[in-house]
């Protein structure tokens, strides 16, 4: 956190809007480290809000005009949703409760908020805060669906203790956490660094068929993939998915093409990787796949049946081998143990730039989590880079800034070899 509000943002411009919760207090604390990064933020209520916080307190701290309704006699603009959203760099809902999270899904527009966010060419950054069971329930679950396919870009909440006394997930994320993740979108947005370079990156899990009924996989989402897929578009670069089978939405903005097996995936990867400077190998792709499929649904007609496998193409080395100087072939490897070692030797083996190794036995990361712990390991430099539980966001452009360090130390190292 000390990190990013180092960083200067004057002239940035948020737009901050608070819904009608409990956690609308924060929003305060909210206002404050934006401030502090050096941002510029305008402050937008609901109406519900007020009862909570007075406007007042946001007028002070922020030297600007409140607004909760644009149709009110002491409202400087008259079409202020339009240029209160469209001259920002950023519109921040915190808190986002249930109520606006279905308006915004829906693209319900009763208010100045709602108004202002659909009206917005700002990245759009939620925070929620509910009740738990508000939270877990199907319809929730189904606008923030929405809301992701649509690119806004969304901060989990916290567990915890609510102000109803039921405990779980709902609680406002803290609010130098909303912040961090607030510079960071804004980072991205100034920081073009990847400008000229062409990603291929594959993602999700292959299914490896027995019969016409049964298959072999595994339990990635394909969520950290696409969530490098979505960093690099940001910073510059232009971007091609190879996409296995995935349980969440694919970024915008991005080429898509599909694949189901490790074979599609492997022919898929050949057609689409002249060209590209970054490969980056972020599928689960089987390792084996069945000798032989049956061409009707195996009976269960005996206790016990004996599955024969082969090896599957290994599509990572395969790619290395071909890279050459200037392509940068990154791989991961999901790990259940010896973590570093396996890691290591995986780098090493298939001659890669950089290996991402990850802990899939752990519960609170990896494999259906939004969130990653992550070790970055680069060919030649000795320390492992360790990196705490994150969300899957946050970390793309971890590994993206590794990246620009490595096409940067190779571009020194090209002009001492001319010299």
């Amino acid at each position: 956190m000390e990190e990013e509000l180092s960083r200067d943002h004057s002239g940035k411009r948020v737009a901050l809007g608070v819904s009608g919760g409990i956690a609308a207090y924060k929003a305060v604390e909210v206002l404050r480290g934006l401030q502090r990064a050096g941002c510029e933020v305008r402050v937008a209520m609901t109406k519900r809000a007020c009862e909570f916080v007075q406007p007042l307190t946001f007028r002070a701290l922020s030297g600007a005009h409140v607004i909760v309704d644009d149709y009110s006699s002491d409202n400087p603009d008259p079409i202020a949703h339009i240029t209160f959203s469209q001259t920002v760099d950023l519109l921040l809902i915190a808190p986002a409760t249930a109520n606006l999270i279905a308006k915004f899904a829906s693209g319900v527009a009763d208010d100045f908020l709602t108004s202002t966010y659909l009206a917005s060419t700002a990245p759009v950054l939620l925070a929620p805060a509910m009740n738990t069971r508000m939270w877990e329930h199907p319809a929730t679950r189904r606008n923030l669906r929405q809301l992701l396919a649509d690119g806004v870009r969304i901060i989990q909440p916290d567990a915890g203790e609510m102000a109803c006394k039921t405990i779980g997930p709902g609680r406002l994320s803290e609010p130098d956490r909303i912040v961090a993740e607030a510079l960071d979108l804004l980072n991205a947005q100034s920081k073009k660094d990847l400008q000229g370079e062409t990603f291929l990156i594959t993602a999700g899990a292959t299914r490896e068929a027995i019969d016409p009924v049964r298959f072999i996989s595994n339990r990635s989402s394909g969520r950290m993939g696409f969530a490098i897929a979505q960093a690099a578009r940001e910073r510059g670069a232009q971007v091609t998915v190879i996409a296995g089978v995935t349980s969440v939405p694919a970024p915008r903005d991005v080429e898509v093409v599909t694949a189901t097996s490790a074979e599609e995936m492997y022919e898929a990867v050949k057609r689409e990787l002249n060209g590209a400077s970054v490969f980056v190998g972020a599928a689960a792709v089987a390792d084996y796949r069945p000798i032989h499929l049956a061409s009707e649904k195996i009976k269960k007609h005996d206790k016990s049946m004996t599955l024969a496998l082969e090896r599957t193409k290994d599509i990572l080395a395969e790619v290395a081998s071909v890279a050459g100087d200037h392509r940068i072939v990154i791989g991961f490897a999901a790990e259940t143990e010896n973590l570093l070692a396996n890691a290591k030797a995986k780098l090493d083996s298939k001659k890669l730039d950089m290996v991402i190794a990850n802990d899939v036995a752990r519960t609170d990361a990896g494999f259906d989590s939004e969130n990653n712990a992550i070790t970055i390991l680069r060919r030649g430099v000795e320390t492992p880079t360790h990196l705490p539980v994150m969300k899957k966001t946050e970390a793309a452009h971890r590994i993206l800034d590794e990246v620009v360090r490595l096409r940067r130390d190779s571009a020194s190292l090209s002009a001492v070899h001319g010299q």
